[in-house]
């Protein structure tokens, strides 16, 4: 049984892709995904994901309740980890080029039973990523029906009971009501862009680089047009004085650092779609690389900006660049700007999340670890649309009904163990299977598995000391499904006896 748990998926050694090589392509007869990416698209894939709820969300949040203005350190400290986590996946993504990200990576060198914790919790990282998306969504929809109701005198905004969630968490881990109803705005953004990914990878990614390119452009307003009322005084005292664990001072540096994690997770979606890429050898690294550099210097002089020109304890809002603009009335016309923007950078990090969600899903049904319905290819739309459909909807209902807190740290979790385990796989398979073609090889392999390992699981207990009832219900869960169900269903496990 043990034997059976570690079996690994085999891999062809081909340096091209070839249907019927590689372990997650449709059988004969069968629709297959459509490969029609290119470099550009995966770049612009991975900016879409990354850029959003970190920048117009999180990024307030995390200076507000942790790190104070040392934010700079907690994103510099997250993208030290990712940057060795991403050379990881490029050589994987590169080498391995199918849907399924962190999980195919795993079923190929450290077993089945891994590959499924792996996988559930992919799952839980791209599910509440978009839930978590979704929350800070609706914060800005409602900013923005309340300017144009400002110029049109009318009364736009929707009611606290329509656009908060019912539920939330208390520090004892209970969940208790709120008085509201329902985040509806939340809920019919994620709908609207489930239907988009239904219809095709095509059309996804066309809307995600139309969006791209508006959120840009309102970041580099932003930069521009706030530089000159960043307050010197506001970054001091730099450090905050310690409140409690993770809470200012050292702890709430690195507690910070978790949170904001969840801010990167984009370059792993990227690799989410590798068996939707033209020529996967070359343009995956390319993709996951990089969109994590572009990204990380708009992080860092985002960071540095806001909490240049507002003081850091006042970002603790869902919608914190607006928060930081209304204490500038010469500024409301950006406030606007921003506002609007955040609705288009958000949307194209729950798209981008939506469509990793699925894949996620279809790799693991392909596998037999799932029911064989998420399996299935759309004959027209080439999508995998039963595993579409049964995302987006788990993720309104959970969009629908819990706050942006804890649902931010949870995607950081999972995400970690995601990293620290393509971290390990990566060494694992330059000494078993060292004739494998690379088109593409991390430098210093050693040095960056194993620190890259090492700070991601040290992120991940800086998280998992506060929350690790959540977090083992959820791995609880999971076991239970691949007992009753994955376990006996195995395609691999079949074919081996």
């Amino acid at each position: 049984m043990l034997k059976n748990l570690f079996a690994t998926h085999p891999i062809q050694a081909s340096p091209h892709v070839d249907a019927g090589e590689l372990p997650h392509d449709s059988l004969e007869g069968e629709a297959s995904l459509k490969r029609v990416l290119t470099a550009r698209h995966l770049v612009t894939l991975g900016v879409g994901a990354v850029i959003g709820a970190g920048i117009f969300v999180i990024t307030g949040q995390a200076a507000a309740e942790h790190a104070g203005p040392a934010l700079i350190i907690s994103f510099i400290v997250a993208g030290i980890a990712c940057a060795f986590a991403g050379l990881c996946y490029a050589e994987f993504a590169a080498m391995i080029p199918v849907s399924g990200s962190a999980y195919a990576y795993s079923y190929a060198t450290l077993g089945e039973i891994v590959a499924w914790f792996i996988g559930w919790n992919l799952v839980l990282e791209y599910l509440f990523a978009v839930a978590t998306v979704a929350a800070g969504w609706s914060g800005y929809f409602n900013e923005c029906l309340s300017i144009l109701g400002h110029w049109t005198g009318l009364s736009l905004a929707l009611p606290d009971y329509l656009s908060t969630a019912p539920l939330k968490f208390t520090d004892t881990h209970q969940i208790v009501t709120t008085g509201a109803l329902i985040n509806l705005p939340a809920v019919l953004i994620v709908s609207g862009l489930t239907w988009l990914c239904y219809v095709g990878i095509t059309q996804s990614t066309f809307v995600n680089s139309l969006i791209v390119t508006i959120k840009v452009v309102v970041i580099a307003l932003f930069l521009i047009f706030a530089f000159r009322f960043i307050n010197p005084a506001n970054w001091h005292p730099f450090i905050p004085p310690e409140e409690g664990p993770g809470r200012f001072g050292t702890s709430g540096i690195f507690r910070a650092a978790v949170l904001v994690f969840f801010s990167y997770v984009g370059f792993d979606a990227v690799s989410t779609a590798a068996g939707e890429a033209k020529n996967p050898q070359r343009d995956m690294p390319i993709g996951i690389l990089g969109s994590l550099a572009i990204c990380t210097v708009l992080y860092i002089a985002m960071a540095l900006t806001l909490t240049g020109i507002a003081p850091y304890y006042k970002l603790g809002t869902p919608e914190p660049v607006a928060t930081a603009l209304s204490l500038y009335p010469q500024l409301n016309w950006l406030k606007a700007i921003v506002s609007f923007g955040a609705l288009a950078g958000l949307s194209s990090v729950i798209l981008v999340m939506l469509l990793g969600t699925s894949r996620i899903f279809f790799s693991m049904a392909k596998d037999g670890l799932l029911p064989k319905g998420m399996s299935r290819v759309h004959a027209k739309h080439r999508t995998p649309h039963v595993a579409t459909i049964i995302g987006g909807v788990a993720a309104l209902v959970i969009a629908g009904l819990f706050p942006v807190s804890i649902l931010g740290e949870l995607v950081s979790m999972g995400t970690l163990l995601a990293f620290t385990t393509v971290c390990i796989g990566v060494l694992i398979l330059r000494y078993t299977r060292p004739e494998l073609p690379r088109s593409f090889r991390v430098p210093g392999i050693w040095f960056v598995s194993v620190a890259g390992s090492v700070i991601c699981l040290y992120l991940f207990w800086q998280s998992f000391r506060a929350n690790w009832p959540l977090m083992l219900g959820w791995t609880t869960i999971g076991m239970l499904i691949y007992a009753i169900y994955g376990y006996s269903h195995s395609k691999l496990r079949k074919q081996n006896s």
